[in-house]
């Protein structure tokens, strides 16, 4: 994983990945070392919003990866809300799922690999990017390298993924919005019973009167207040799992 440039507090660099080689910005914490984290994107790519919550993270005291998943579509990022969402699905129905997962379980061995990284080293995603880490964590895990802990924001692709449960084996915490359309209640208690089945430290958290995506700022989807105390509630968890 080389270096390429430096900008405005972050590293741009390269990850060795089956067909070519994955963009990765590093962000680095005050210290400069630190338990790590990798950051999965939303739908519409590696967004101001995307950066601005790996910017936080490493405020907190973590060594942060975001991949640019969409490296093999050309790297696009998509204008937030109603009128990019088109665009984004679009883009997302053109993803490669499995090579996304293999570059995913590579960006946490390059990131453990790192000489900044002191301690554990969890999954963080948002949306498209939760299912993404969810399912990585997955093939890690079976691939020997499980990482310490997942924080899953209502993970889109979840519930076509409950087949892997069992192999989600670190702490996770999950985030659902009480009125996500797209993930109804009845589906994220599915998940729930399919996620605790064999693993006792996981976290479900529900907010009321929260929709899909609502962390994200657009005013399509943001809800302010369950903004507020999902990010809370998820600095929390990971200061008690990956202690800085």
């Amino acid at each position: 994983m080389a270096p390429t440039e430096p900008t405005a507090g972050r590293t741009t660099l390269s990850v060795d990945v089956e067909g070519g080689q994955l963009p990765a910005d590093l962000l680095l914490p005050p210290s400069g070392l630190g338990p790590g984290i990798v950051v999965h994107q939303e739908i519409f790519g590696v967004t101001g919003y995307v950066r601005s919550r790996a910017e936080a993270l490493a405020a907190l005291g973590y060594v942060v990866l975001v991949p640019h998943f969409y490296w093999r579509l050309g790297d696009p990022v998509v204008a937030e809300g109603a009128d990019g969402l088109p665009e984004a699905v679009a883009l997302a129905g053109r993803f490669d799922w499995a090579a996304g997962v293999a570059d995913g379980v590579a960006a946490l061995q390059a990131l453990r690999s790192r000489e900044e990284v002191d301690g554990p080293v969890g999954l963080l995603g948002f949306c498209f990017g939760g299912g993404l880490a969810f399912n990585a964590a997955a093939a890690a895990t079976e691939a020997g390298s499980a990482p310490d802990a997942l924080v899953s924001y209502y993970g889109s692709a979840l519930p076509n993924l409950l087949d892997l449960a069992d192999r989600v084996t670190c702490p996770s915490l999950h985030h659902f919005g009480l009125d996500d359309a797209y993930i109804p209640q009845e589906t994220v208690r599915d998940i729930e019973a399919a996620v605790t089945a064999r693993n006792d430290d996981v976290t479900f958290l529900r907010y009321a009167g929260a929709g899909h995506a609502f962390d994200n700022p657009s005013p399509v989807f943001h809800h302010a207040d369950a903004s507020a105390q999902a990010w809370v509630a998820t600095e929390a968890w990971l200061l008690e799992h990956l202690p800085v």
